[in-house]
């Protein structure tokens, strides 16, 4: 980790010696890259990393000022690189100064340890996209009018905020690939942490590409509170495992934004964009309102979200599993005691060691009948 004591110093440009130093590294990628500011010859190749490119100015009225609106093309690599390498930074500070300090605390083992990183970090980044998108959608008037999520396609101008946003999500999505290598993720929980982050990758990049950045974001902050509750669970449950409830919660909002997303989707691309005047495939104006584009579109959503409704069965039956034969191990244990019965008397009349004859007759007696 960077930004952390180390009592040995690995050797240089080793594989520990990066994993340890790579916060450094890159905060000092970042700092030449801000420095190129303050040169007049670097400073045009600076700007294009860290400033948000390609605004129009608008005049959407006649007595309105004019707005800054933004779009996208190639330079935005260089800006998601560039933020690319803050993500890379707060993801060490996080990790440093909140998750290995609370690790120490709660002691946990080696499989708890990697997830309650894991979740520390995507709980901290959920709430604040699902903060940051809720105060986009605020200015939109969605709740009143669904359709503006597909009146007046293409959407190829956005405002600053929603850029920006596309922007901090695409390359935090991709810095999460490298840090499976700095975290020294264990090789059982790559492909499942690859599945996901790829899933992201493709998802957010396909909607800012094909101009559908308002049904993303409309679909990625429901998506991001589902998220942030069962990691936030999660966490509590890592910290005192008698802590559950929150799961709960978690499972049935899952179904509903699971529902809602399949229902908005099927609106967009089923109803509300075949219906729009703008009809055809055009990569000078951004437009993709054709049959193909939607239906594969629809078709990826509809198998991410089987996909998960899967995933979220089988976590759900599992569960149920284990919770069941952990109370079949408790019935077994605490058993019923068995009440105590009472003694028979013996064969031949024997009762507590005495034998007792039926024969009152004396002695004498006996030996005359017998004789």
């Amino acid at each position: 980790m960077g930004f952390r004591k180390k009592n040995k110093s690995p050797p240089v440009l080793s594989h520990e010696f990066v994993i340890q130093n790579h916060a450094d590294m890159v905060s000092c990628l970042a700092m030449i890259i801000l420095l190129g500011l303050m040169f007049e010859v670097t400073a045009k190749f600076a700007i294009m990393f860290i400033t948000v490119q390609y605004n129009v100015t608008q005049v959407l009225g006649e007595k309105s000022d004019p707005v800054n609106l933004y779009q996208y093309g190639p330079k935005d690599v260089a800006t998601v690189f560039f933020y690319l390498l803050i993500a890379v930074i707060l993801h060490a500070l996080i990790q440093e100064y909140i998750l290995d300090k609370m690790n120490r605390r709660l002691h946990l083992s080696k499989t708890k340890h990697s997830k309650f990183n894991e979740s520390g970090q995507l709980a901290a980044f959920y709430l604040f996209s699902f903060i940051w998108g809720c105060s986009i959608l605020t200015a939109e008037d969605f709740a009143t009018n669904p359709t503006f999520l597909w009146e007046g396609y293409p959407h190829t101008h956005m405002v600053f905020q929603v850029k920006f946003f596309y922007v901090c999500q695409i390359a935090y999505w991709l810095h999460a690939l490298p840090e499976l290598y700095f975290q020294k993720v264990r090789k059982e929980d790559i492909p499942r942490q690859l599945y996901y982050i790829c899933l992201y990758v493709v998802h957010i990049t396909a909607a800012y590409f094909l101009n559908l950045h308002r049904l993303g974001l409309v679909l990625l902050v429901p998506h991001y509170l589902v998220e942030l509750l069962f990691h936030a669970s999660r966490l509590f449950y890592f910290s005192d495992e008698n802590k559950q409830k929150g799961f709960t919660l978690w499972a049935l909002l899952f179904v509903i934004a699971r529902l809602l997303t399949l229902t908005l989707s099927v609106l967009t691309f089923g109803f509300g964009l075949p219906r729009t005047e703008n009809q055809g495939f055009s990569l000078a104006e951004g437009n993709f309102n054709v049959l193909t584009i939607r239906m594969t579109c629809l078709a990826a959503i509809c198998l991410t979200q089987a996909w998960m409704m899967w995933k979220f069965i089988n976590f759900q039956l599992k569960k149920w599993r284990e919770h069941s034969q952990s109370q079949a191990s408790k019935k077994k244990a605490v058993s019923p005691k068995s009440k105590p019965h009472k003694r028979e008397p013996t064969r031949g009349g024997a009762a507590n060691g005495v034998v007792k004859s039926e024969d009152k007759t004396s002695p004498r007696a006996r030996k005359a009948k017998a004789s």
